[in-house]
């Protein structure tokens, strides 16, 4: 159980590095209105290309042991491995008189030009052939290529994977597989002698020479990089049960990205599913719900913030010197869903000084049976970008009436962003079917809806455990978690 805990902790470790409101998922988009170049941004693109996983680490330390387990409990999806060895270099007549003095753990072993052609056009959904490498006669000519298609996951397994910046950039997980250095040498010497029947002090020779160098110079260096480190590699199925779920979670987010271009899921990180699992977890008090829900609606806020459009501005610092930033919408307002959506007007005003914030109040009665009973909204609203706060996106229902009324006090609908902490895929579809030109942001998909129409998992009536007006909110005492 200690190991476990080790495991967990060591994840969750790894990823506290990683940017969570946009993982290489944040970008720019052009918009020109009123004849100004206007910029919001925007990772739908991202979205509709495969997810990319890199695993590094070095030689003979379990890398694809890793990816074998990881594509055996992915077994639903559509996955590829795609091996560096594939692209070594073939070697030429001058190099095969001395391959024994050949440096093939060095960059400049791997034709990183050929790997990066063949990633690209996997990503854009081109089938590609990869080569087979001969390690007899150190080419890769001599059998038929491998044809790979266009997948939803592809695994790019290697020692020097996260060396070049182009590759990395490629990927939307990068993994460190970090096994003690006496285990991976004993690996070696077992696989070189029995299974390449290479003579042992070669082996050695070769590993004092060119494996261990290579190993401190070019392959260490890279763990900085890596999202997650997995310590023990195919050892650690704590750690690869992690990884696994993140993915499903992830593919399931991208689907419904797929069809809905204005949907934004911010950039899941372990750190964002541990807040996740405290809030989500009955038997969390109230005390640290609050303080979670506080930190994952901040994160939702900002990144919602992110989309509205800015211009860019010029600036005097204080030594002088010119700088070109840009000027954020200025004409802003929020609107939150009575009693829930009150929760993340803290956030949104401490992200935007003095902004007015407006109200309504949807009566609920069943499903189907919302009434609009009150509603509260500045006079200019119509003038204004609106940010629509409700935590919860259930059945879409009480957001189509608010999202409607807000039509009707004349504000456009490519001016409303909702921003909600968890969404249902029936409450996505209603919401972006009724009004495709709006902009949902939200921090996870759930699975689906409960016959009481209840969104599963969940994590309950989320104005009752935030208010404090659950009954049962103080059953148990849980020491605070930090993140």
């Amino acid at each position: 159980m200690g190991s476990n805990s080790e495991s967990i902790a060591d994840l969750i470790e790894a990823s506290s590095g990683v940017h969570f409101s946009g993982l290489h998922l944040d970008g720019l988009e052009p918009r020109y209105p009123e004849g100004k170049q206007m910029t919001t941004s925007a990772g739908e693109h991202m979205h509709k290309q495969p997810f990319v996983i890199g695993v590094a680490g070095g030689a003979a330390s379990g890398k694809t042991t890793v990816c074998d387990m990881i594509i055996e409990q992915l077994r639903d999806q559509r996955v590829v491995l795609v091996n560096q060895d594939s692209f070594y270099h073939n070697l030429t007549q001058k190099e095969l008189k001395r391959v024994h003095e050949y440096n093939f753990d060095h960059p400049d072993a791997f034709d990183t030009e050929q790997l990066l052609c063949a990633m690209e056009k996997l990503k854009h959904g081109q089938a590609v052939d990869i080569p087979k490498y001969d390690f007899k006669s150190y080419k890769h000519n001599m059998f038929p290529a491998r044809r790979v298609n266009p997948s939803d996951v592809i695994l790019l397994e290697g020692i020097l994977i996260f060396h070049d910046p182009r590759v990395r950039d490629l990927m939307n997980m990068k993994i460190f597989v970090d096994t003690d250095s006496d285990v991976r040498l004993a690996r070696r010497i077992r696989r070189d002698t029995f299974e390449k029947a290479r003579d042992i002090n070669m082996v050695l020779d070769q590993y004092s020479k060119f494996v261990k160098p290579a190993f401190d110079d070019f392959i260490l260096p890279t763990k900085k990089y890596a999202d997650i480190i997995i310590p023990r590699g195919g050892d650690n199925h704590v750690a690869i049960d992690l990884i696994v779920q993140h993915i499903h979670t992830k593919l399931g987010q991208n689907d419904l990205c797929k069809i809905y271009p204005n949907l934004y899921v911010i950039q899941s990180t372990f750190q964002i599913r541990g807040m996740h699992t405290l809030i989500r977890d009955a038997q969390t008090t109230k005390h640290d719900f609050v303080f979670y829900a506080d930190r994952l609606i901040r994160l939702v806020v900002e990144h919602g913030l992110g989309h509205l459009p800015f211009t860019e501005k010029q600036v005097i610092t204080p030594t002088g010197s010119v700088y070109t930033g840009v000027d954020f919408c200025k004409r802003l307002c929020g609107v939150s869903v009575i009693r829930s959506g009150e929760s993340m007007e803290n956030a949104l005003r401490a992200c935007c000084k003095g902004i007015k914030i407006g109200k309504i109040l949807i009566h609920r009665e069943g499903d189907n049976g919302q009434q609009l009973i009150y509603e509260k909204l500045p006079k200019d609203i119509s003038d204004r970008h609106v940010l629509l706060l409700d935590p919860i996106l259930g059945t879409g229902n009480s957001a189509v009436q608010a999202i409607s009324l807000l039509i009707k006090k004349g504000v456009p609908e490519s001016n409303i962003i909702f921003l909600n902490l968890i969404s249902a895929p029936q409450g996505v579809h209603m919401v972006c079917k009724h009004f495709p030109r709006i902009k949902i942001v939200t921090s996870e998909i759930e699975i689906d809806l409960n016959k009481d129409f209840r969104v599963i998992p969940g994590m309950g009536e989320f104005g009752d455990r935030y208010f404090g007006t659950d009954d049962d909110d103080e059953q148990t005492v849980v020491p605070p978690q930090q993140f």
